[in-house]
């Protein structure tokens, strides 16, 4: 070898430094991959949150309809109980007036009833004096009282003059027995009673036949045919207690029925006929 040729030493890597090397790359790319992992879990974290977000105001907006509404139905629901409270309490005003007039009206009646009451006293005791005074005449007495009473009796009874259905004013009409027994002693016409059945022959009373048709029970009315003068008249749909008129005969006068009972296929009342007129009764 010349001494003139330069001498190149050779260096050697020490395998400590290549471990060293080797271990920070793995760390690094660990730490890469870390990295993208973490990136990748934050996003959808995001993400999520962003959807929970969503939702959360999807639902405030319906919540908010929902609020919205309830409050409309309590406004009117307040409004309509507004209005039931008014109307009850009108109500409520209108029966205490009721009451009031009612009780004013009572006490109207019981003062009238109080001053009737102490006048009629007034004339017992009066009565009394004279019964206590004519002691001679007992059979008088009595007598007068008979007559005191039975003018009593018609006062109280509840004979009525209206208009029958031909447009006349009727005689006084009799509602039941009692009554009728009453025209019977006012002697002012005929009367004779009958009593008519669904589905039977015609009946004879006076110069005429009655022969009855139909009963409404519930509506309290009947239908019944009149024979008279060679002609048949029917009377449909009638009152109870209606004084049903014709003229008959060969001078018309003015004959009168009134029905004061209805039952099930029966009725039962009176004829009122002019006197003079013929009475007889019977069935063909």
């Amino acid at each position: 070898m010349s001494e003139t040729e330069p001498v190149v030493a050779e260096r050697s890597v020490s395998p400590a430094l290549v471990t060293v090397v080797a271990v920070v790359a793995i760390v690094a790319v660990l730490v890469a991959i870390g990295g993208l992992v973490w990136c990748n879990g934050l996003q959808s974290h995001i993400a999520a949150t962003d959807q929970k977000l969503a939702d959360a105001q999807k639902k405030n907006v319906e919540l908010a309809d929902q609020l919205e509404a309830t409050q409309a139905r309590l406004s009117a629901t307040t409004e309509t109980l507004s209005q039931n409270v008014g109307a009850t309490q009108k109500q409520i005003d209108a029966r205490a007036e009721a009451i009031m007039a009612a009780q004013k009206a009572e006490t109207a009646q019981t003062a009238k009833l109080a001053e009737q009451q102490q006048a009629a006293e007034k004339q017992i005791g009066a009565v009394s004096n004279d019964v206590a005074s004519v002691k001679t005449d007992v059979g008088g007495v009595k007598t007068d009282v008979a007559n005191t009473r039975s003018d009593l009796g018609t006062t109280k009874s509840q004979l009525q003059r209206v208009v029958g259905d031909a447009g006349v004013m009727s005689g006084l009409i009799a509602t039941n027995h009692g009554e009728l027994e009453e025209l019977k002693h006012k002697g002012d016409r005929n009367y004779i009673e009958f009593t008519l059945q669904k589905g039977a022959q015609p009946t004879l009373l006076s110069t005429i036949k009655l022969q009855l048709k139909k009963v409404d029970i519930k509506r309290s009315k009947y239908t019944l045919e009149v024979s008279a003068d060679d002609r048949n008249i029917e009377k449909k749909d009638k009152n109870l207690d209606e004084p049903v008129q014709f003229y008959t005969g060969k001078d018309p006068v003015l004959f009168e029925l009134v029905v004061n009972n209805i039952e099930k296929n029966k009725v039962s009342g009176y004829l009122s006929t002019p006197k003079g007129a013929p009475q007889g009764m019977g069935t063909p």
